[in-house]
């Protein structure tokens, strides 16, 4: 039955919450995992991706180990990197993170990889990573100042927030720009769907 369906989110992030609320589907749990975001020497930004997304995954079942009433959820998780070529832009914390990242991208193309991971009711891991290409004008000086001081950036991969003042930033983008946001919902739901998870169950009613 599809009201006895279970999802968590093993994620804290208010992005992705907001992007399945708007997908209609309210996690019934969040659970953030902690877990070692550093690559590997020579990790590509799109294995990366995937790899976190699977450990955090993979954390959030043996949390849930010998929990009757969670035993049989569906479990999503996702990570999302920045990545100019090779070149890993972490989540930035400190002003002189994000001005070195902002002038990085300024004027230039970049990619953003998410990685998606739903762990199935009976423990079978789905995966996939979606890109996308953002190319940002060239930001002045006095822009990249400017949006510092709205501490928009902090905590942000790639110092940026699509969906805020960076959104301006923005000259082409080729791709998803949920999966910027930092969950693809089409991909998302297709992976629920696809397993079975009854998306439309959860679509409120006019």
């Amino acid at each position: 039955m599809a009201s006895d369906q279970k999802l968590i989110l093993a994620s804290g992030s208010p992005r992705r919450i907001d992007l399945l609320n708007q997908a209609g589907i309210e996690p019934d749990r969040m659970m953030p995992m902690d877990i070692d975001e550093t690559a590997k020497k020579s990790e590509h930004p799109r294995s990366l991706a995937r790899r976190l997304s699977s450990e955090k995954a993979e954390a959030a079942l043996a949390a849930i180990k010998g929990d009757l009433a969670w035993r049989h959820s569906y479990i999503l998780s996702a990570d999302t990197v920045v990545a100019v070529g090779r070149r890993i832009l972490e989540k930035t914390e400190f002003t002189e993170e994000a001005a070195s990242a902002l002038h990085l991208l300024s004027g230039r193309g970049h990619w953003v990889y998410t990685g998606i991971c739903l762990v199935t009711p009976g423990g079978q891991f789905r995966q996939k990573v979606v890109q996308t290409k953002v190319r940002f004008k060239r930001l002045s000086a006095h822009e990249i100042d400017n949006y510092i001081a709205s501490g928009q950036w902090r905590g942000k991969a790639g110092a940026y927030a699509i969906q805020g003042i960076a959104g301006s930033f923005v000259q082409k983008m080729v791709g998803s720009y949920t999966n910027v946001v930092g969950l693809p919902l089409y991909e998302t739901l297709s992976l629920l769907s696809g397993e079975g998870f009854d998306v439309q169950a959860r679509w409120p009613e006019g």
